[in-house]
């Protein structure tokens, strides 16, 4: 203030023929000494009473101050009520809607809205979720801790303490301050939380080094357990009390606070070298701090006497500082402002030229409420460059500066910017590189969770009891992912993608048949071509030696329609194999069922021969009409249509269709067919059963009629075959899914039908090639 006064002054372009003057009253923290002290700038000189005339008033213009919003407020309260102008340089709440009840309150900083905003965007910024908030425990910090919380809930930030520390109007009641205190340092020494967020006025950091100060006496121990992130309000001046010159501050090391924008001024440093206690200038405060600073004394009758030529750039930084500090700035401005609005008032106009040409009694008929109209409207720059006006709400248009405090052992300092705050797009603008963590950190952006972030692949779930920051992470379920820290929930991939392992990508899935390319496929189809070899080598044979006794026998039109249906069931596997289309869908499950019919039919047509010709050799059978052509083609054909007659119904209905399914396999999509009605496609293979059952209980009692070429103990045991197969091959079908169910019908068709084939007519075969003794007449007719 005297700098600026000084410099005002003595500048011949700003208030020229008038000296500006300024009285100074301290609050002493009390709202009695505030609202004392202002009661006397309202009365005469003698007697604290307003509205009193008997002595010479006090010609007061404005009014500057005070060091937090809860002084300003008790000054304007009575101030209002005369219109003075009040500049304010302390931050107000939020909820503090000043400019309706307090219209002649400016604020020579933005609004405090613009900050909140930014502690909470610096928060998400470094991811600081679990967090304390520690406020003083009056009007001013209610307020700070009701407007914050909520803002940081609806971010995600959980408050984890909240310390409502005692005021201190005074300091050295240390008894009272231990007792209120010790909980306090307790939670301050959690071992959870990082990050404390600090409504930073003059009173809350004064406690806040007596609470680290007991802390130390009580434990006996360093800081080092109370070494924690400070993120500091724009109340803050790092100066502290010359009582705690001596206390250790680094543990405010690496802290973080925001501060309305300052600059370096020009001639500030100058002139706070030029400052001499003995000057006869009235002005006792440097008295009092010269003294109390350097330890000595300016009366000569003491030990240690001030010289005056002591240097304030040698006391540590804690104690004073020799920079333009943010609330300096603002005071110097504050006066600027004023000087401005009176310099336009008395700047001579043409239209009244005459009455302010007499600038003496201007000023004695000008009152303080006309000063209004012109701090209103007032814009200029400052001697920094900075441009000084207020908007509609009596704030300054002006931003926030992030600091970080970089505190040396030898309790100096340094004041890194490393960030801002702009007052139009609320946008926080940070340089985490230049940042200088704690010491206790190792130079690591340090965390404040109240557990381990969610990584991708898991997704949060609350933990009962707890604050929504507390969390257990939980593996996304298949088919579903997260691609960002700590969400809420996993999300579906489309029905055509799949998970992967880690559960953070959706993958494109694969399409899933039985393929004429890979292993299992080529392997079926290898066993098909080599089996329809097999059986076209052995209707060769058949058809070579087809005048012997052991191919005629038997019927020889049945074993070729056998051989020629066997040959056909292993072709049919074909329909299974590759990439199914709609025809292949519709016609292989009939085309399967219809020849294997056509198989067992001949099977059971050749077993029901055997047995009646054995029975019409008997004295006085009526059978012999019956033996002949006729019944095997009956019962062949017979059988064979009813199974046709199934397949038409089936495919008339419910016919099968080629289907894309999705949700069977995790990673694939399986395309097959479909069967289009299970009913009936069990009622295929129910048939089937039935037919094989038929003929293998004909040929088990026929296995032991006397004829070296009966075939019914062959039938018997390739009827078992076949039946072993489909039975296993139901609980395996269903058991399956994709290119593997397919694979087990195809097995189960090549099984059955070379079960069929080997049992039946390799047994032959042998005969016919190795043993040709044994194919003859004689050992036809023979009998046991």
């Amino acid at each position: 203030m005297a700098f600026a006064v000084k410099e005002i002054n003595e500048n011949s372009q700003t208030l020229p023929n008038l000296t500006l003057g300024f009285h100074i009253y301290d609050t002493y923290s009390s709202p009695g000494m505030t609202y004392y002290n202002t009661l006397k700038l309202l009365s005469t000189w003698k007697r604290t009473i307003p509205n009193y005339s008997c002595d010479r008033a006090k010609k007061m213009m404005a009014l500057v101050g005070g060091l937090d919003s809860s002084t300003s407020f008790y000054m304007a309260t009575l101030t209002g009520l005369y219109k003075i102008p009040q500049i304010a340089y302390s931050v107000f709440a939020p909820v503090m809607n000043a400019r309706k009840f307090l219209p002649f309150l400016y604020r020579i900083m933005p609004s405090d809205i613009v900050q909140y905003s930014g502690i909470v965007q610096l928060l998400l910024h470094f991811r600081w979720t679990w967090v304390g908030i520690i406020a003083t425990n009056d009007d001013d910090g209610e307020k700070f801790v009701q407007t914050l919380t909520p803002l940081l809930s609806q971010h995600g930030i959980c408050p984890a303490i909240i310390a409502n520390i005692p005021t201190l109007s005074h300091y050295l009641n240390y008894y009272d301050l231990l007792m209120h205190t010790s909980p306090e340092s307790m939670l301050l020494t959690s071992s959870e939380v990082n990050v404390f967020v600090l409504h930073a006025n003059h009173r809350t950091i004064t406690c806040i080094k007596w609470l680290v100060y007991m802390y130390k006496l009580l434990e006996d121990n360093d800081t080092k357990s109370v070494n924690k992130i400070w993120i500091m309000t724009a109340h803050w001046d790092f100066s502290t009390d010359i009582l705690q010159k001596s206390f250790d501050m680094t543990f405010f090391h690496g802290a973080l606070s925001f501060a309305i924008h300052s600059n370096e001024l020009l001639g500030f440093t100058h002139f706070l070298q030029g400052l001499d206690p003995h000057a006869d200038n009235n002005d006792q405060f440097i008295q009092v701090f010269w003294q109390q600073a350097f330890d000595c004394s300016l009366s000569r009758h003491n030990e240690k006497v001030c010289t005056g030529q002591e240097k304030l750039n040698h006391l540590p930084g804690v104690v004073f500082e020799m920079s333009m500090t943010s609330q300096s700035y603002r005071i110097y401005n504050a006066i600027y402002v004023l000087a401005y609005a009176l310099h336009e008032i008395y700047k001579p106009r043409p239209q009244t030229r005459v009455m302010f040409n007499r600038h003496h009694l201007a000023f004695l008929n000008l009152k303080s409420w006309q000063i209004h109209p012109f701090l209103r409207s007032i814009t200029f720059n400052n001697s920094a460059g900075d441009i000084m006006s207020f908007n509609e709400n009596g704030e300054l248009t002006t931003g926030y500066d992030i600091l970080n405090w970089v505190i040396f052992p030898n309790q100096s300092f340094v004041k890194v910017r490393v960030g801002k705050m702009n007052p139009q797009d609320k946008e926080l603008i940070i340089k985490t590189d230049t940042i200088t963590w704690h010491n206790s950190f190792n130079q690591v952006q340090p965390l404040s969770l109240c557990n381990e972030n969610c990584h991708p692949g898991y997704h949060r779930r609350k933990k009962e009891g707890k604050p929504f920051c507390c969390y257990d992470c939980v593996p996304c379920a298949d088919g579903k992912i997260s691609d960002q820290m700590d969400t809420d929930d996993c999300f579906q991939c489309p029905k055509d993608h799949y998970s992967n392992k880690k559960k953070d990508h959706c993958l494109p899935k694969r399409i899933n048949f039985l393929s004429f390319t890979e292993p299992l496929g080529i392997t079926l189809l290898f066993l098909a071509v080599m089996l329809s070899v097999i059986t076209v080598c052995i209707l060769w044979i058949f058809t070579i030696h087809w005048k012997t006794p052991i191919v005629k026998a038997n019927n020889r039109d049945l074993t070729y329609y056998l051989l020629i249906s066997l040959l056909l069931c292993f072709h049919s596997s074909f329909l299974f194999i590759g990439k199914p289309q709609p025809l292949t869908c519709y016609l292989r499950q009939a085309t399967f069922s219809i020849i294997f019919s056509v198989a067992i039919s001949c099977i059971l047509a050749k077993t029901v021969t055997v047995v009646l010709a054995f029975m019409a050799t008997k004295p006085g059978s009526k059978l012999k009409k019956w033996i002949g052509k006729k019944l095997a083609n009956f019962i062949l054909l017979g059988c064979s249509m009813i199974q046709v007659g199934i397949c038409v119904v089936w495919l008339w209905t419910f016919p099968p269709f080629l289907n894309f399914d999705l949700h069977a396999l995790s990673e694939e999509i399986v395309v097959e067919c479909k069967e289009g009605s299970d009913t009936m496609f069990y009622c295929v293979l129910g048939y089937l059963g039935f037919l094989a059952i038929v003929s293998f209980t004909v040929a088990y009692f026929a296995k032991k009629l006397p004829d070296i070429f009966n075939e019914a103990k062959f039938i018997t045991f390739s009827m078992l075959v076949f039946c072993s197969v489909w039975f296993s091959f139901i609980p395996t079908y269903l058991s399956t899914k994709g290119k593997y169910m397919v694979a087990v019908e195809v097995f189960s068709i090549l099984a059955s039908s070379a079960g069929l084939l080997g049992c039946i007519f390799l047994p032959k075969c042998y005969i016919i090639l190795f043993q040709p003794v044994l194919n003859s007449k004689d050992l036809l007719i023979r009998k046991k």
